[in-house]
């Protein structure tokens, strides 16, 4: 969370707390950084002057701090403090400096098992110390779990009520966070201790897995999945897997009470060692180093080379415990050696605007819907990629550069005229957009305003691909490089697996700790991304372009023979022999998997397969004709309940159902020539063609 320097109408001094600076804001209260006059920090919330006057609100409140204050459990972040002043109430809590478990995750990647033993272990004390006091939390999830030095912190008892309490909400409110709240949090039953353990479950497969346990298209389908579905715990250790389950049970009478969580989760000696060694334990030294400075009274002597506290102030992003501020602290604000980030002032992702799914209803048979926007008159004519980063989608612009449209109605956003939109441009954490201009010097901009943040190297050739942390690159002499996107520092270098070929460089995707590089010259090498080691290779694949696809822990390769493996060690799934042997160079075009499924054209045919655990070929779903010969490399999309085919003579995409038979509904054509483009995004298809660019909607069903 960015801190930004106090403004008019904010308070000076609450109690004895002297405010620095905004930490961030929410629905009921504002929450500052202050220091007392100790110089101990700490996060001060205030309820929002237009609300103090409502009694309801300012009892809740206040409550807020006396359920959290009646726990004293060294698990959760203290109240320091709490009164009226002015007739508005705040609550100063203990100042906690770490990355949330959420932040931690994206940053880092999901959690080994000794450090997921430890922090069950840790969690399940906490909760047993919450409920011994007869509270119940009803909120415990990833963005209120901070990672210290010494463990993790429950933060926000915003909604935290008795055991015997029923819920807060009214009807039509949400009573919990989607896929952390248990069943009868959903339905809006009596909550009692178990639901927490729930939440602890959700929490844990999370931090094993990388990826919520109940997920789906839009929060109903996540809350039915809550209440009706099965746990998707795919990605979870097996050793974990035995562990999580029960917490997740159905039946809160049938879930484990937390010591029991603690003893089963009892783990090795030293599997703390991620809060104290580590990359994760320097991102909390760099936060508690950063906090000292904060704090420091304004005559403590500052080396000349260090921020003034105003730049910190505007720049630096915090991660503390926010008393029920709403969203997560901030993350990658100080570079190694304790000077600012050139990243320090990047805001958070913004939220993605999702639209309405289309009506199969009203909908005509084997016509198309209307566009959401566009088609639009905008990109080159050859653009080869579209981008959607949350509220915009990226293209090459038709007067060349990058242009940023808005998802909604398709309206510029920005435009960097001097990038090399060919070279390839790449999305890090949904907040910063990478590319590279006509000198080869890679350049940066906040995802949703174009806003240049930094610039780098100058001999780049064309990126790859990134992840929430790196941009994976390949310089003009043929060197591949991960450079961290937040501190600019160059993680590793090593001679690129596939140099540049005269009709493309290679293709590349991330996830799962891996990057797979695909060269033009079938050579296909998957490296560990925190080193740049080869973790395994295969030759002998695709020669044409074939972009990978990853998901879970299975990666999907195209290419004369469709190729499954495992992505972590490179076990073999299944593979595919090309059906279409007029073109069997070509073959398989690029596969697009989600889940067990992969969605991918050969030649005339689109076929739908599913990976099955332990069984050695693939289970066919579905397989499509399609109307015209030839091969194309355009991967299918997927969004909603559909998939968007590309026909191989480039005249037109067929849409056809995901689940029910691939059966066909409609056919899309924009009237230009060239290959169709396309991408898509919360309940979004966007289409490109010959310089055209535009928004389709979706069926959900």
């Amino acid at each position: 969370m960015t801190t930004q320097p106090l403004g008019t109408g904010d308070p000076l001094r609450l109690g004895p707390y002297r405010l620095l600076g905004v930490l961030g804001e929410g629905g009921m209260g504002k929450v500052y950084v202050g220091r007392d006059g100790d110089g101990k920090p700490a996060a001060v919330k205030v309820l929002r002057p237009e609300l103090a006057h409502d009694q309801h609100l300012a009892r809740r409140f206040v409550r807020e701090a006396d359920m959290a204050r009646a726990v004293t459990s060294k698990g959760v972040a203290r109240v320091l403090g709490a009164q009226t002043e002015g007739g508005r109430p705040w609550i100063a809590a203990e100042f906690l400096a770490g990355p949330t478990l959420d932040e931690a995750v994206r940053a880092y990647g999901p959690m080994d098992v000794p450090t997921v033993r430890a922090l069950a272990a840790q969690l399940a004390g906490t909760l047993h110390d919450i409920h011994a006091v007869g509270l119940v939390h009803r909120d415990l999830k990833p963005a209120n779990i901070v990672l210290t030095s010494t463990g993790p912190r429950i933060i926000d008892f915003g909604i935290a009520r008795p055991e015997h309490g029923l819920t807060l909400t009214t009807t039509g409110q949400i009573p919990v966070t989607p896929g952390y709240g248990a069943p009868e949090q959903v339905l809006g039953q009596r909550v009692g201790p178990a639901s927490d353990v729930f939440s602890l479950g959700a929490v844990l497969a999370y931090a094993a897995s990388g990826r919520r346990t109940f997920d789906g298209a839009h929060v109903p389908a996540v809350q039915y999945e809550v209440v009706h579905g099965t746990p998707d715990l795919s990605l979870v250790p097996p050793e974990l897997q035995e562990l999580i389950g029960p917490c997740l049970a159905k039946d809160p009478a049938y879930r484990p009470a937390p010591p029991q969580v603690a003893t089963a989760f009892a783990p090795p000696k030293g599997a703390d060692r991620a809060w104290r060694k580590g990359p994760l334990a320097e991102d909390i030294k760099r936060r508690e180093t950063a906090t000292k400075r904060l704090t420091a009274p304004a005559d403590t002597a500052v080396p000349p080379s260090s921020p003034s506290r105003r730049r910190f102030l505007t720049g630096a992003a915090v991660g503390v415990a926010v008393v029920g501020a709403g969203g997560g602290a901030g993350t990658w604000w100080l570079g190694r050696d304790g000077a600012p980030s050139p990243t320090a002032g990047v805001p958070s992702a913004v939220v993605a605007p999702e639209a309405p799914f289309a009506s199969v209803i009203d909908s005509t048979p084997n016509e198309a819907p209307k566009t959401l926007w566009g088609p639009l008159d905008v990109a080159a004519p050859e653009a080869k990629t579209l981008l959607p980063v949350r509220d915009v989608v990226l293209v090459q612009a038709k007067t060349g550069g990058l242009l940023a449209l808005s998802v909604t109605d398709g309206g510029e956003r920005w435009r960097a005229a001097g990038i090399d939109a060919d070279a390839g441009f790449v999305s890090v954490a949904d907040r910063l957009v990478v590319g590279v201009d006509n000198d080869g010097v890679v350049n940066a901009f906040v995802a949703s305003t174009g806003r240049p943040v930094w610039q780098t190297g100058s001999d780049v050739g064309d990126l790859l691909a990134a992840d929430d942390t790196h941009v994976y690159l390949v310089t003009k002499d043929d060197e591949l490089q991960a450079v961290d996107a937040w501190t600019l520092k160059t993680a590793w270098t090593r001679p690129m697996t596939s140099p540049r070929a005269a009709d493309g460089p290679a293709r590349a995707a991330v996830g799962g700790k891996r990057l797979v590089i695909h060269g033009r010259d079938g050579h296909v090498a998957v490296l560990d991304t925190a080193t740049g080691e080869t973790a395994w290779q295969i030759k002998g694949q695709g020669t044409h372009g074939q972009i990978p696809s990853i998901s879970g822990d299975a990666v999907y390769l195209g290419g004369p023979v469709l190729m499954a493996r495992r992505l972590g060690g490179g076990d073999f799934l299944w593979k595919e022999e090309t059906y279409h042997l007029t073109e069997r160079k070509v073959g398989w075009g690029s596969p697009t998997a989600v889940g067990d499924s992969v969605f991918v054209v050969d030649g005339y045919t689109a076929r739908h397969y599913r990976t099955l655990p332990d069984v050695r070929t693939a289970s066919t779903e579905w397989t499509q004709i399609m109307e015209s010969p030839g091969s194309t490399l355009t991967a299918p999309v997927v969004e909603g309940a559909t998939v968007w085919l590309p026909e191989a003579d480039d005249s037109s995409v067929t849409v056809v159902r995901k689940n029910i038979g691939g059966a066909a509904l409609f056919t899309v054509t924009m009237q230009r020539e060239g290959p169709y483009r396309m991408a898509s995004a919360a309940h979004r298809v966007f289409i490109a063609r010959g310089g055209r660019v535009a928004a389709m909607p979706v069926y959900g069903t």
